[in-house]
């Protein structure tokens, strides 16, 4: 067999997200047939993702692998002699684009270093967000990945409340519980910007992502954003690490995963074997929110667990 890393992006409006759903649209779906069909492997091929994005939230910096055996990428040689490994891999990039639809695309396609696991392996994701505060609405070109907030938006309270949330805490009061899946997650940037365009744009990165984590966040931030919460409310509804009623989990379609960060080749095979511990947060510490918890020198030691990027 052989490990191939697809990068990949896609307008997720049309999809019910990223996972394989029975008699449902969804990106794997897409791609996994679009590779068993043109690599002739009797069936979809199986997908490992680095993060599982949630239906209508976009991607422009995806990352997959897929492993197939070795002899199915001579399917792509068609009647021309025997092609080298780039060629081919070339070769499968140019069939895909004839094959999906145009919501999603495969830009590359390369044999894996060793060790390399799309979701494990990865040191990071990256999200952004994007609001249009506008009082007369958000560009309607746009619409389709830039949500309108229908009051102005103050940046600098967004930033001052996003520095309470930095670093590693258990982010369960914003994040959709799951049996069996830790909520503990490090988050280490939050920072917003206004673009020349007049856009509001966070940043969002962390090690990995619970499922409806950044929207969740970013709901809260906006109520502080524009007036509605104090400064200091996101910090206390994280320190008391329940759901709470009054954060409101933002729209999908402002959403797109930008970047999956991975190490150096030789630290591929380490990283995913620390991933996939469980995660667990010392009793001991500062309160998350403080000025503390966000520092290096006073973040708990960190026991990295099995996640991807739910979002």
């Amino acid at each position: 067999m052989v490990r191939l890393r697809l990068d990949l992006a896609y307008d997720g409006t049309d999809f019910s997200g990223w996972a394989r759903q029975p008699a449902r649209r969804t990106v794997q779906g897409e791609i996994e047939q679009a590779i068993g069909r043109i690599l002739r492997l009797g069936g979809p091929a199986e997908l490992t993702v680095a993060g599982r994005t949630d239906a209508g939230v976009h991607a422009r910096g995806q990352v997959a692998h897929v492993d197939v055996p070795d002899g199915s990428l001579a399917e792509l040689d068609g009647n021309r002699p025997p092609q080298d490994v780039d060629e081919r891999l070339a070769a499968l990039v140019r069939r895909l684009g004839g094959v999906l639809p145009l919501d999603v695309r495969v830009h590359r396609v390369s044999v894996a270093p060793e060790g390399f696991d799309a979701r494990f392996s990865a040191l990071s994701r990256r999200y952004a967000y994007r609001v249009a505060d506008g009082s007369g609405g958000g560009d309607p070109l746009r619409r389709r990945e830039v949500l309108w907030h229908n009051r102005p938006l103050d940046v600098a309270a967004l930033n001052a409340a996003s520095e309470r949330l930095l670093g590693e805490h258990d982010f369960a009061a914003f994040c959709k519980k799951r049996d069996g899946a830790t909520t503990i997650r490090e988050l280490q940037r939050l920072a917003w910007e206004r673009q020349a365009d007049g856009v509001v744009v966070a940043a969002v990165v962390a090690d990995a992502f619970c499922h409806s984590m950044v929207r969740a966040l970013v709901g809260s931030l906006l109520a502080v954003g524009d007036g509605r919460r104090p400064v200091a409310w996101p910090g206390q509804v994280l320190t008391r690490a329940v759901r709470d009623s009054g954060v409101h989990v933002a729209p999908a379609h402002g959403l797109c995963l930008e970047e999956v960060a991975y190490p150096p080749a030789e630290e591929l095979a380490a990283r995913a074997e620390a991933t996939r511990r469980v995660r667990t947060l010392p009793s001991a510490g500062p309160a998350p929110g403080t000025p503390e918890a966000a520092s290096p020198e006073h973040r708990p030691p960190v026991a990295r667990g099995s996640s991807a990027a739910e979002t």
